[in-house]
């Protein structure tokens, strides 16, 4: 069968329909809606689940474990992410990938809507890795299949593809939130739900707004290495299980085992990327000057969102035991505090993206908007210390100080995150330009597998330290890559 163009591919998509934007930009739009709807309503209430008492609807884990393992489970979120892109590229394409994923995301959030024990928790989290690894990259990959090469209508497509991610994940925490009041499983049951209506969506409409987009697979493996891969995936397996069988019956295989083994690959896989893409005759000199640019902007990226995505952790448990839910004349569920990042993100991303415009050649380096996304974060960490050196260590704080604590945080994520997905566009080999995309995002991955071995710091008595130390750190980071960004930009042949 002959390979199609992309050209080929956009053809078969109706062209005028979303918003003056290919029809299949619906489907795409509102499958990512309804995935992003079951995300972050479960993830809204995971870490509550996890260490309220059984009497009160969880399972009771203590809270210190609680965190671990909410932020070991965002870590291999975004590791699934490359086994997914490989499968779609390899195996399937990513319209199946899609499909596949939104099948496992669902299967998952089921799981957790039945009343059960750790071992259906356990297995909840194994479906929506593996479903959130084949979804997430290749809906988005499938995003640019629709559009014809050169089509200035892209970048538009991308911010409206990437306002249907942000209005579901504002939506689903505030109904989430209000329900997790009744019963945990039922929140997550309106998770299941909506993930169910993406699929039924995607599945409708596919045909007629998708035509061929998604539906080859770039680069099939050959007869040949079907039977390698299958050798290995068969000895991987075999190893694996002889190592359980030995090793569960004599209690090694632990919680917290696992939490440090992520932990140690969320560092080692990035790092294997770097060495191998640098090492490589396939890249150049100028390339190698380029990515050694790139590490002290990953090493950033990391820390940044170290801090970010402790607001499904720490601050959600702030949230949960520190702050005065009875205000305003109404009872604020912790949960509603997850919709703020989505928020100000759609507020204030077309004012980011409007400043940059302005600016022209006098907006900041990439690195210099790096560092301002460290300022902003490390910031973000240090307010939370005001109320409790203000009203008293035990007193419950007034909610808008949360407030105040996300919206910064947000401000160096526009600074940082859309800045980072660009730089990394400008600064990869050409022989590993997705594989530098997926390292992009391992930046997440990593940042989530430290902070699953911090967040066991935090506890009421070393509250200020924890937030003084970590964001005094991401100032300190950001200072620092100011001062030295004028020769990463050299390195990055000035690339700015």
């Amino acid at each position: 069968m002959s390979r199609l163009t992309k050209q080929e591919i956009a053809a078969s998509v109706p062209q005028r329909g979303f918003f003056g934007h290919p029809k299949g930009l619906f489907t795409l739009f509102f499958t990512e809606f309804w995935e992003r709807f079951s995300y972050y309503g479960m993830r809204a209430i995971l870490v509550f689940y996890m260490y309220y008492e059984v009497k009160n609807g969880g399972l009771g884990l203590s809270e210190p474990l609680a965190l671990s393992i909410m932020s070991i489970y965002g870590s291999l979120v975004y590791m699934s992410g490359i086994i997914g892109g490989w499968l779609a590229d390899r195996v399937f394409g990513t319209s199946r990938a899609v499909f596949f994923g939104g099948v496992f995301i669902m299967l998952g959030h089921i799981a957790l809507a039945i009343p059960g024990q750790l071992t259906m928790f356990f297995i909840s989290m194994v479906l929506i890795v593996i479903g959130t690894g084949l979804l997430k990259p290749n809906v988005s990959t499938i995003v640019g299949d629709i559009y014809p090469e050169g089509d200035n209508r892209l970048d538009a497509g991308f911010s409206i593809f990437y306002m249907g991610i942000n209005l579901g994940a504002f939506i689903s925490p505030l109904i989430v939130g209000e329900l997790m009041k009744k019963s945990f499983h039922l929140g997550f049951g309106v998770a299941a739900v909506g993930m169910f209506i993406g699929l039924v969506l995607f599945l409708i409409t596919k045909k007629k707004n998708l035509g061929l987009a998604g539906t080859q697979v770039p680069n099939p493996l050959s007869s040949e290495e079907k039977k390698k891969w299958g050798i290995y995936i068969v000895v991987a397996a075999a190893v694996i299980g002889i190592a359980l069988a030995v090793m569960i019956p004599r209690g090694w295989v632990t919680i917290e085992g696992m939490v440090a083994l992520v932990g140690v690959l969320g560092i080692l896989i990035p790092t294997i990327y770097f060495i191998v893409m640098y090492r490589s005759p396939k890249t150049t000199s100028a390339e190698q000057s380029r990515l050694l640019a790139y590490i002290p902007l990953f090493i950033a990226a990391v820390m940044f969102w170290a801090i970010q995505e402790q607001g499904s952790t720490i601050l959600a448990r702030f949230a949960d035991k520190r702050t005065d839910l009875d205000a305003f004349g109404f009872h604020i569920s912790p949960a509603w505090f997850q919709s703020l990042n989505p928020l100000f993100i759609i507020t204030l991303a077309p004012v980011f993206a409007w400043l940059w415009v302005k600016l022209g050649d006098r907006q900041p380096s990439i690195p210099k908007k790096f560092s301002i996304g460290l300022l902003f974060a490390g910031l973000s960490f240090l307010v939370i210390l005001l109320p409790g050196q203000l009203g008293g260590a035990d007193a419950l704080v007034n909610p808008l100080w949360l407030v105040l604590s996300y919206f910064l945080v947000v401000v160096g994520e526009l600074c940082l995150s859309p800045v980072g997905l660009a730089a990394t566009t400008r600064l990869a080999p050409a022989a590993f330009s997705a594989q530098t995309m997926s390292l992009w995002f391992l930046s997440n991955a990593a940042a989530q597998a430290i902070n699953a071995q911090i967040v066991k710091l935090n506890t009421p008595e070393t509250e200020t330290l924890y937030f003084g130390t970590i964001g005094g750190l991401s100032i300190v980071l950001g200072i620092i890559l100011f001062l030295v960004a004028p020769k990463l930009v050299r390195f990055m042949n000035n690339a700015h």
